[in-house]
């Protein structure tokens, strides 16, 4: 039998298929989840944004964007939205110093098992449970805490230190949370920078700092910019560490809406405000997201 015939004659099933049939069926499954546990109630959410009240009951379902002038009618939510943003600003501000330091020192000071064990230290907090974490806090800056016992060991007429129940406290159990990532991208970022640049900028007298800021910061940026979105964007909708760290200067707009949902029972509103604060930030990621292809560019 000549080839050509053998060919003609396989069987259909056994005939190469086209590249987006196994590319649909790779992706399927994925898809298919994230649109059963996210695009659905993602979608939910965004029509209960327009009720007049929660659909409960006998309640007529009635349709308004009254949901979306809580900022105008409600002026103390600016407060709250601004007091989120500020304690955003501030955690992811803490985080690219931190954590560019620490991912600097990982990739320019260490190598080998040194490296590896200190990067799985870094991670730490991934691995333990966030609510553990957040009230072992309360534990250590509380007034007459571990921190007021460790230092009236050295000063037995020191002054309290705990600062529990303040925007500080809210703000280091969010830095503890969310540090790892920013680490992690600027490790990835300065792995990246090749050691020849740095060379050559040493070898013609620059300066530490000037290695520094004009090489390793510039060249690292798309790994700050991507932590800075990892951290910034959770931060501002955070209601755990606010609430138990910050009690009652605690009000952010992650409470809100989560007191919205659970104690006021006002799906509507916190429905609103959840899409109000998801329109925000789209934004700051399409703004950052510019920076990054601009990075690239370069």
């Amino acid at each position: 039998m000549p080839p050509e015939a053998g060919v003609a004659g396989l069987p259909a099933a056994r005939r190469r298929m086209p590249p987006w049939v196994a590319t649909a069926a790779l992706l399927l499954p994925s898809y298919a989840w994230l649109t059963l546990a996210v695009l659905l109630p993602l979608a939910a959410m965004f029509a209960f944004s327009f009720l007049h009240a929660t659909p409960l009951g006998n309640k007529p379902v009635v349709w308004t964007l009254e949901q979306y002038r809580a900022f105008y009618d409600q002026p103390y939510l600016l407060g709250v939205a601004w007091a989120s943003l500020s304690i955003g600003l501030w955690t992811t501000g803490i985080c690219a110093v931190v954590g560019f330091a620490a991912a600097l020192a990982l990739v320019r000071a260490t190598a080998g098992r040194a490296r590896e064990t200190l990067l799985i230290l870094v991670l730490l907090p991934f691995w333990t449970n966030g609510l553990v974490r957040v009230f072992s806090w309360t534990m250590v800056i509380r007034e007459g805490g571990f921190l007021d016992t460790f230092v009236r060991w050295f000063w037995p007429s020191a002054p309290s230190l705990g600062f529990l129940y303040t925007t500080p406290a809210i703000v280091l159990g969010l830095v503890h949370g969310y540090l790892p990532y920013m680490v992690l991208t600027c490790y990835i970022a300065l792995l990246s920078i090749d050691e020849a640049v740095i060379e050559a900028a040493q070898s013609l007298g620059a300066r530490w700092w000037t290695v520094l800021f004009k090489i390793l910061v510039p060249l690292a940026a798309p790994g700050l910019v991507t932590g800075a979105i990892l951290i910034f964007v959770p931060v501002i909708g955070a209601f755990m560490e606010p609430r138990i760290l910050g009690g009652r200067v605690g009000v952010t707009m992650g409470t809100v809406i989560e007191d919205q949902f659970t104690q006021a029972f006002n799906w509507p509103l916190g429905s609103a405000l959840a899409f109000t604060m998801l329109a925000v930030v789209l934004a700051v990621f399409a703004t950052f997201s510019g920076v990054l292809r601009r990075s690239a560019a370069t």
